[in-house]
């Protein structure tokens, strides 16, 4: 016998919808790097130049993640019966991996420069600096709800925070420079930002791969989990044990549980029971259960696929 869970419906949160918060910093964002590229081309400052190109980056993550959002709400079907829920996970990996690029470019940049430090105009850098700051404090802000549990959405906000960061490394070196001349700063807090930029990218990056690989989420102990699950009375055994991730905040498992031979209503109170406990323990709401009243033969606790032989044809 079988039985699957499901999780309640979950309410969007209070306020704006990310779909409308999303929007407003995209508009801001976008019109925001126009403004920054021309003032980095006037005051020949990379600082201000990596700036916008990691807010136009930025751009492009609010753009995918307003698609993602929308593509998740989509009901599934036949051909898509986990729904589009990965989308967010797609895009997450996506812009991990464009923050790495864009980190590798940052950092040939600013050695060719630190060689050779170009005169840079601090009373600009400083300036579209301060205005980047607000920007893209409030670009951020905008993105910030419900990051906590979404990869999706905390992929974006790591892309603005770190333009955060990233300004007010340029607004202070535009300040020393000014009064010190010390122009091979510029591309130094470039490189600095690089960095910042490439550590966010790999936390996303390793996420989102564990999610794709359907790796057990970091925060559930299975050994813990299995003496927890052990102590409900009616369970004898646990095996083909799988536990996984959809999304961040979408966990899953399936097992098969040995319990001694009793009738249908009884069986259901002990499903009942096994999904409770991984609810409020686990945050797994998503529950596949096999019970079995004796053990296979060839029983293990995770279930390992048999390898198909070669055939004959194919074989030497």
């Amino acid at each position: 016998m079988s039985d699957t869970s499901h999780p309640p419906h979950r309410h969007a949160p209070s306020g704006k919808t990310p779909i409308f918060r999303i929007g407003l910093a995209l508009g801001l964002t976008l019109a925001f790097v126009a403004v920054e590229i021309i003032a980095g081309l006037v005051g020949n400052s990379l600082a201000l130049l990596t700036d916008a190109a990691h807010n136009l980056t930025d751009v492009l993550a609010l753009g995918l993640s307003w698609y993602a959002i929308r593509l998740a709400a989509r009901p599934a079907h036949a051909s898509k019966t986990f729904g589009y829920h990965r989308s967010g996970i797609l895009v997450a990996l996506f812009n991990a991996t464009s923050l790495t690029f864009i980190s590798l470019g940052i950092f040939s940049e600013a050695w060719q420069r630190l060689q050779t430090p170009p005169e840079v105009q601090p009373a600009i850098l400083i300036g579209v600096g301060l205005l980047a700051l607000l920007v893209n404090l409030g670009t951020a802000w905008l993105v910030k709800e419900g990051s906590e549990h979404d990869l999706n959405l905390r992929s974006t906000f790591l892309h603005l925070m770190g333009d955060v960061i990233s300004t007010l490394g340029a607004v202070l070196a535009g300040a020393i420079i000014l009064f010190t001349g010390w122009n091979w700063l510029d591309p130094l807090v470039s490189a600095l930002i690089g960095a910042l930029i490439l550590w966010n990218a790999w936390g996303i990056l390793r996420q989102a791969i564990n999610i794709l690989l359907e790796s057990t989420p970091p925060d559930v102990n299975i050994e813990t989990m299995l003496q927890d699950l052990q102590t409900l009375p009616g369970v004898q055994g646990i095996h083909d044990l799988h536990v996984w991730s959809i999304t961040e905040e979408m966990r899953m498992l399936s097992a098969h549980i040995v319990t001694n031979d009793q009738n249908l209503s009884a069986v259901t109170g002990l499903q009942r029971q096994i999904s409770q406990l991984l609810a409020e323990r686990y945050q797994i709401e998503h529950t596949t259960l096999q019970l079995e009243c004796a053990e296979c033969k060839q029983a293990e606790l995770f279930c390992t696929w048999p390898q198909k032989s070669p055939s004959p044809e194919t074989s030497h």
